[in-house]
């Protein structure tokens, strides 16, 4: 793997420009915050745990060539942009319609659940799949072997990354919930604008 890595000053670039990325709030971050908001710090967390690992598909599917196919083909590309847009629909409507619970448990949405919307949301975002694609091949070098290896070691060094800085959001989004846990109905939504607003996003940007 060590041989796979670029040289030191390569990598610093990749993993300072890659640390700016993420710290850039995006539809990743704003989705962890509004999980976050829902369930608490550790749902937050588990958001973004599962945005790390959708970000970990599309480095696969970069390293096996598919995503240069799906680029090619703007039908395949919209079918996927209208699939992601439809879910975070139906999360935003999920959202506007929860009632606020009855007890203290607040903020106990399943981690599971909030882990697979991650997953699912950016699995079905291909302006991630294109990002991957553009990103990483400018620190792959087939010198230091199978380009297909950089990318997948370079791949798991920014989707670790993305996951300290969008866990770290989704974790703050908690601590929000957890200080106006009384006013729960609001933000759930606050909740349901975020995740309408990244479906719109999605379609129209």
């Amino acid at each position: 793997m060590i041989a796979l890595l670029p040289d030191a000053g390569t990598l610093a670039a990749f993993l300072g420009a890659g640390l700016v990325l993420n710290l850039t709030p995006g539809a990743d971050v704003m989705f962890a915050l509004a999980c976050g908001a829902r369930g608490g710090p550790r749902a937050g967390i588990a958001a973004a745990a599962g945005v790390a690992v959708g970000c970990l598909f599309h480095v696969l599917l970069t390293a096996a060539g598919l995503a240069a196919v799906l680029a090619a083909t703007p039908a395949a590309l919209d079918l996927v942009r209208y699939a992601g847009a439809a879910y975070l629909a139906w999360l935003a409507l999920h959202a506007w319609r929860a009632t606020p619970p009855e007890t203290d448990e607040a903020g106990t949405e399943s981690l599971l659940r909030a882990f697979g919307k991650g997953v699912v949301t950016n699995v079905l975002n291909p302006k991630v799949a294109l990002f991957i694609l553009a990103f990483l091949p400018q620190f792959a070098d087939p010198d230091r072997g199978p380009v297909w290896a950089q990318l997948l070691v370079l791949g798991t060094l920014f989707a670790l990354t993305g996951l300290l800085v969008t866990g770290t959001y989704g974790a703050a989004g908690g601590v929000l919930r957890s200080r106006l846990a009384a006013r729960s109905r609001l933000l759930d939504r606050m909740s349901a604008l975020v995740f309408a607003a990244l479906a719109v996003r999605l379609v129209v940007a």
